[in-house]
């Protein structure tokens, strides 16, 4: 034991305790370990998702066009012409390599593309697949209430005279307030007669 250590190899104040950690923090650092400091070299392009996603649509709507069919037909036509026809002036030989690469590479950007508008659409529609779902849902509560509400009425209207039913009461007392009328008056001369 040193006489600025404790019993078990610590130091005994802040002070040395400080200066140990800075020791072993210079231990740590060695030239054959690397360095762990992150800097950026180049920053990054930020793009905005939805102003690449619109450009994305347009480029897939535009490629699905016969517009783009036609243009895309007449660009290998006279490709093919040129370089066919073309004599010594031709830049791309028979076998046509260097038109096969320019299709393959427009193909390899036109599909990641293509997939970014499918995707966006299917946001689209997943979006209003949750609007239909909710709206059919309030119309399917909507549908329930009404229901219940004819089901009470039917139930009050039980109870209430019918527009047929007074019209069969009244045309019994009618035929009743008849009857005792003509009885009435069938009576009333007899009682005359049997009078004098």
């Amino acid at each position: 034991m040193t006489k600025h250590e404790g019993r078990e190899g610590r130091p005994e104040t802040r002070r040395e305790a400080r200066k140990e950690a800075r020791h072993d923090s210079l231990r740590g650092s060695r030239l054959d370990q690397p360095v762990d400091v992150r800097r950026r070299r180049l920053r990054r392009p930020q793009f905005d998702d939805d102003t690449f996603g619109r450009f994305a649509e347009r480029f897939a709507r535009f490629m699905g066009t016969a517009r783009f069919l036609l243009y895309m037909t007449l660009f290998v036509a006279v490709w093919l012409g040129y370089n066919w026809l073309g004599g010594g002036a031709a830049f791309d030989a028979y076998p046509f390599i260097f038109l096969t690469l320019m299709l393959s590479l427009q193909a390899s950007y036109a599909a990641p593309l293509i997939l970014l508008a499918q995707n966006r659409q299917e946001d689209r529609d997943r979006v209003i697949a949750e609007g239909d779902r909710l709206a059919n849902s309030r119309a399917h509560a909507d549908m329930e209430f009404l229901a219940r509400e004819m089901a009470s009425l039917r139930m009050a209207l039980g109870e209430v005279a019918t527009r047929d039913y007074v019209r069969s009461e009244l045309r019994a007392l009618l035929a009743e307030i008849e009857e005792r009328s003509a009885t009435a008056t069938d009576g009333a001369p007899e009682d005359d007669a049997t009078a004098s």
